[in-house]
């Protein structure tokens, strides 16, 4: 005689193995995503509790990779730890702590070392880079360069008078003006470079005879009203714009050098 029991049994096992299994996903209390493959009979029917093939976990997703911090947050961190050290070790100046200092400030001086050791690499192999070509830094290079330029400037200072002229202001009460003035002339004779003196108070020059006195001059041309003098102003008679020189007692070198800079050098070209 068939049990009933075990005849339930068997045709729930066999219902079980023919129909498919259904799939759901729940959430396990520990948080953890798992896959439940339920039977009707053991999961449900029987009530047997969780079987390892009821619900299997799934492995956890992993947790998204923070974006690797940025370089100049890594250069504050570096500097806001090397100050947290040294403060460290000023007020509390046990051994530890000065090692702790040294030893990591040396570690940054070893840094700066190599980026500076491979910045100077790098500058020998791109020649776009190394503005000592432009500008010479060593002995023989910067004499070449100011040879150079020299040559350059005497051949410039010899083709301007066609063009500029100079206007000198002066006073006949200053002892500076005294001793410009000879200076002056000997770039104007040398150079045949026009020279107009104007003085600011009336009185003569012995150097510039053909003076005249100063009716607006010195203002329209850009110098202020402080009226210091001797000052020199270089005049384009092309465009007609005036451009200061400088004020004081200056050499030839300086008025050469200056002159030469403001009608040859783009501005920012020669730094």
């Amino acid at each position: 005689m068939i049990n009933p029991k075990a005849f339930h049994l068997a045709a729930s096992l066999l219902a079980a193995a023919a129909a498919p299994i259904p799939s759901a996903r729940a959430e396990s209390p520990g948080g953890i995503e798992v896959e439940r493959q339920e039977d009707d009979f053991y999961c449900k029917e029987r009530r047997l509790g969780t079987w390892f093939y009821c619900e299997r976990p799934k492995e956890a997703p992993r947790a998204a990779a923070s974006p690797a911090a940025s370089a100049r947050s890594q250069l504050a961190a570096i500097s806001a730890n090397l100050e947290e050290l040294k403060a460290r070790a000023i007020l509390d100046p046990s051994a530890e702590n000065v090692t702790a200092y040294v030893r990591f400030q040396r570690e940054q001086l070893d840094r700066s070392s190599l980026f500076a050791d491979v910045w100077q690499r790098a500058l020998w192999q791109d020649p776009g880079l190394d503005y000592t070509l432009q500008r010479p830094v060593s002995t023989l290079g910067k004499r070449a360069w100011i040879d150079q330029r020299k040559t350059d400037r005497d051949l410039a200072m010899a083709k301007l008078s066609g063009r500029y002229g100079v206007f000198y202001f002066y006073a006949s009460s200053c002892g500076a003006c005294d001793i410009f003035a000879p200076i002056l002339k000997a770039v104007s004779d040398r150079y045949g470079l026009a020279v107009l003196a104007v003085s600011m108070d009336g009185g003569p020059t012995a150097t510039f005879p053909n003076y005249v006195v100063d009716a607006g001059q010195y203002e329209r041309l850009g110098l202020g009203t402080d009226r210091q003098v001797p000052a020199l102003v270089l005049f384009d008679s092309v465009t007609k714009q005036p451009m200061p020189i400088g004020y004081g007692i200056l050499s030839q070198d300086e008025i050469m050098d200056r002159v030469f800079q403001l009608t040859q050098v783009q501005p920012g070209s020669d730094f």
